[in-house]
């Protein structure tokens, strides 16, 4: 509560004249669930309390039945047989499940402010009819009370996943659907990312006594529950049922996961000025040591995150054994347990950081998945450096390197393509996790990288639990920088031209060195060209955009210039430097290799000793 105080503070000293339009909704949830584990089945009540803090007048809304996706001829098993890649954890599985193996979600009855309303499932949407218009300002009370289907583990949700958990329950309840400025977001669930609008939520659930389970928020019950959640000892009682109600509390999310075993073994550690980190596993020798050395590494990538990327607000991370790899949530994650040790730390780490881009800064992953996942691989990869304590970075150059091999394979598509409207699997993953990455590193090519960090901040704390999208992202690194950079995204997100600069010759006289640049593919870029002398020192020469009305100031080599701006319709540009080539052993762009350049073999030349010559690549 403390940590979300200081957040809301912070945001507040610092962007209300910035953000004095932005609106958005805000819903309550509270939910009782009685859960069967013989038939895999649940019913619930739900009441809804929904703030239209738009300027709009609402006379329907939409709430997302996900369950209802896993089932054979809905549109996810439809578009697996039908897409040339299919994602092999759905591939031609759902045609095929009998009525006990689907999963379901069907609302029985709802009534808004007391009174029914007309509804209509539509696979995996629930649209409903007002009695009453929801005005602006206004709020709407919505009961109900629905049931559904745990269906056998296919992606992400579902029961009995590889590892034996017995039930990994995401997207498990009717959620109320999105509406912002582009109106609602009522799409179809496909297979891939999510949207949900700010709350809070109030959670009970009542399941088999020897079940443990892991959750978004806190448990508020603990000391009737016990199973690890207290110090002390406890025997919790059941009721004539044989059941434990759960009671969970979470503030400020816009979604809530948990999952459930009868042999998970519950570990936590509480960091100090951190939150409270849980720990859920199968009880199993195999998975045992990794598990038992992970709540170090958590702790450590919390802190180390919470010190780059901004501090973490809620009291709790929960890390669940579960899922079909690993998926995030507010305040939780599920995660494939079997793994070697680096690959358990990586995905907990790469799930960690989610937790600032998708559950803090939540985009619509639905129109911009490369502003989570894309985001969550630079940070991850930055946190993993630092956990590790490498002095040079392990992993460079492999988002960079699948993102070019995209580029160059004939099957990229722009990464402003709708998430499940990608032609190929292939094209998506490697647009929104590799792309989205190079989006950020190669930002901090262009602005420098202190001043992106800063902007990384700045960003956390301007919109952090809200919506922003692209543009309000590119606004708060233009400010920062003071930058122009509009260009950046227009070429990043909506084409898919490539980057490629040359060396094209290199001149001598008696007393000068004169460089010929070239730009062949058709992205512009400002181009770092380095220098190396044979005296041992670098100069660095920064040939800024026109188009970024301005120049980035970073400490790089030993000497650094800005020269002249290049006018991207120019195809060449032309660089005289103040030395005799024989004073030179290298020219290179971009030896930081932040530039995401398609073809590298021309971006340098190395100048042989005694060389008085026209050299040409």
């Amino acid at each position: 509560m403390k940590n979300l105080l200081v957040f809301a503070l912070m945001i507040m000293g610092t962007v209300l004249t910035a953000q004095r339009d932005y609106w958005q909704q805000r819903v309550e949830y509270q939910m009782d669930i009685d859960f069967d584990v013989e038939s895999h089945q649940y019913e619930g009540t739900q009441k809804l309390t929904y703030f239209n803090n738009s300027p709009d007048t609402l006379h329907r809304v939409f709430y997302h039945l996900y369950f209802n996706a896993f089932q054979p001829n809905s549109m996810m098993d439809t578009r697996s047989r039908t897409i040339e890649d299919p994602d092999p954890r759905i591939g031609d599985r759902l045609i095929d499940l009998n009525p006990s193996e689907i999963g379901f979600l069907h609302v029985e009855n709802l009534q808004q402010n007391g009174q029914s309303v007309d509804f209509r499932e539509n696979g995996t949407i629930l649209e409903v009819k007002l009695n009453n218009p929801i005005l602006p300002g206004k709020k709407a009370r919505f009961t109900m009370q629905f049931n559904g289907q745990i269906p056998i583990q296919i992606r992400r949700s579902g029961r009995n996943n590889k590892e034996g958990v017995a039930y990994s329950m995401s997207q498990w309840y009717p959620k109320m659907s999105e509406y912002d400025y582009m109106g609602w977001h009522a799409d179809p669930y496909i297979s891939r990312e999510f949207h949900g609008v700010w709350g809070d939520y109030e959670v009970n659930i009542r399941i088999d006594k020897d079940f443990t389970i892991g959750a978004t928020g806190i448990l508020t019950n603990a000391k009737e529950i016990g199973h690890g959640y207290t110090d002390e000892e406890i025997k919790p009682q059941a009721d004539s049922s044989g059941k434990l109600t759960w009671k969970f509390k979470a503030e400020k999310v816009h979604d809530f996961v948990w999952a459930a075993d009868d042999d998970y073994i519950h570990t936590k550690l509480e960091m100090e000025d951190g939150p409270v980190l849980h720990f859920l596993y199968k009880s199993d020798h195999d998975l045992q040591t990794n598990w038992e050395a992970l709540p170090e590494y958590a702790a450590r990538a919390f802190k180390i995150a919470s010190q780059q990327f901004g501090e973490y607000p809620w009291p709790q991370y929960s890390v669940i054994q579960g899922g079909d790899n690993g998926m995030e949530y507010p305040m939780a994650t599920l995660i494939t347990g079997r793994r070697s040790f680096g690959s358990l730390v990586g995905v907990t780490v790469h799930e960690i950081m989610h937790l600032w881009y998708q559950s803090l800064l939540a985009t619509n992953e639905g129109l911009y998945p490369w502003m989570d996942e894309g985001f969550c691989t630079y940070s991850a990869n930055r946190v993993m450096i630092e956990l590790f304590d490498k002095e040079e970075d392990p992993r460079i150059g492999r988002y960079y390197d699948s993102y070019i091999n995209l580029a160059l394979s004939g099957r990229e598509e722009p990464m402003s393509t709708m998430s499940d409207h990608f032609s190929i699997n292939y094209a998506y993953s490697a647009a929104t996790y590799s792309k989205g990455a190079v989006y950020l590193a190669q930002l901090g090519y262009v602005l420098g990288d202190s001043v992106m960090r800063k902007g990384l901040n700045r960003y956390f704390y301007e919109w952090g639990f809200k919506h922003p999208d692209p543009l309000k992202f590119i606004g708060v690194m233009e400010k920062e920088s003071g930058i122009h950079l509009k260009w950046y995204n227009q070429y990043m997100l909506n084409t898919i031209k490539h980057i490629d600069y040359g060396i094209k010759t290199v001149q001598a006289d008696s007393k000068s060195t004169v460089v010929d640049l070239e730009r062949i593919g058709e992205f512009p870029m400002p181009v770092d060209l380095y220098v190396y002398y044979r005296d041992g020192s670098t100069e660095v020469l920064n040939i800024p955009l026109r188009l970024m009305r301005n120049a980035k100031d970073e400490n790089i080599g030993n000497t650094y210039k800005v020269l002249e701006d290049w006018p991207w319709t120019l195809p060449n540009y032309q660089v005289t430097i103040d030395r005799p080539i024989s004073d030179i052993e290298k020219i290179e762009i971009d030896s930081s290799m932040r530039l995401a350049d398609v073809n590298r073999s021309n971006n340098v030349v190395e100048i042989d000793p005694g060389t008085e010559i026209i050299i040409s690549n």
